[in-house]
């Protein structure tokens, strides 16, 4: 069950197939400020949660399987083109977005609470009283349906029923029709507290790093340069080497984020750069040279590297050497 935070959507009904969902993301990251991607196909559903600087956080369900955060984000990116998702664009303010995304942290407080000895109307004023930061969980004659009732401070901003078609919303009326089939038909109640991740709140007011110097980015085109004459030409020909190298980025986008080949920030055309991202020297030049590297491992051409490029590692053995980048 993906639980989208929506209201009416902004943008809805955009087909996928015919769109470049990461510049799409892109866009509205600067026109928003922050929201969230709703993905639904017949086999998938998903949402991706945003702000002004990065992705927040991502959920998936493929089939019988349930992904979270960058898991689900490559995911859905990755089958975009492929799979024909129905896209809907939603604003949420930013304590909303590090709302939603702190859900899968949330702790039980209470469990297995029986509607034969819990009112669940008296439950939800209780926490609202407590102030709960979280939800109520309510199961019905048996799992047959579910519910959840998702607080902030003590006030409930959205319900969730399996039989409504997985709209949130709130609704008094909902709620009421709600408590009474818990008194007709039974059910179990579990509450959860989530914490709002203080690192997630500050991200969009925090410091942004420089961009790299031209120093290092002629240094960078003239290792990959260097390392792609190791490929046979027909093979860089075919652009075999970008599909390798955005494997290999995408493959360190949790440690460096401005190689993501998601972001589009990085490309690499022509054995020129261009570069539209924020990263220091030196955590370029390590994430580059990390993906090299393992490139060339994973290839079976770690020593046709280590002597082709020997020459490039001595002209800039000074700037390695400040950064701590062994040879």
């Amino acid at each position: 069950m993906v639980i989208v935070p929506r209201d009416k959507p902004l943008i809805e009904n955009l087909n996928s197939y015919y769109l470049n969902v990461p510049r799409l993301l892109e866009h509205y990251q600067g026109e928003l400020g922050s929201g969230a991607i709703h993905f639904k196909s017949s086999s998938a559903e998903g949402v991706i949660l945003f702000d002004n600087e990065e992705f927040v956080d991502g959920v998936c369900e493929h089939k019988e399987e349930k992904m979270t955060g960058r898991a689900a984000i490559n995911f859905l990116m990755t089958s975009s083109s492929e799979t024909n998702y129905v896209i809907s664009i939603y604003q949420i303010e930013p304590e909303r977005v590090y709302y939603w995304s702190s859900i899968p942290a949330a702790r039980r407080i209470y469990e297995d609470l029986s509607a034969e000895f819990t009112d669940l109307d008296g439950l939800m004023r209780k926490m609202g009283t407590e102030k709960l930061t979280g939800y109520i969980e309510a199961s019905i004659s048996m799992g047959m349906e579910n519910a959840l009732i998702f607080y902030n401070h003590g006030q409930i901003i959205g319900n969730f029923y399996s039989w409504d078609e997985g709209e949130l919303e709130v609704s008094k009326e909902k709620l009421n029709l709600l408590v009474e089939k818990t008194k007709k038909s039974g059910g179990t109640f579990h509450v959860s507290r989530i914490s709002i991740a203080k690192g997630k709140k500050g991200a969009k007011t925090k410091k942004r790093e420089e961009g790299p110097s031209t120093e290092v980015l002629t240094a960078m085109e003239e290792l990959l340069g260097l390392f792609e004459t190791i490929l046979s030409p027909g093979k860089a020909d075919r652009g075999e080497f970008n599909t390798l190298l955005k494997k290999r980025f995408l493959e360190l986008a949790e440690t460096y984020h401005f190689l993501d080949p998601f972001r589009g920030e990085f490309e690499y055309s022509n054995r020129k750069i261009n570069f539209t991202g924020k990263a220091s020297d030196e955590d370029l030049m390590k994430g580059i040279i990390t993906a090299v590297r393992g490139m060339a491992d994973n290839l079976g051409l770690a020593t046709q590297f280590q002597t082709k490029s020997a020459a490039w590692f001595q002209e800039y053995d000074a700037k390695l050497k400040e950064f701590g980048i062994a040879h």
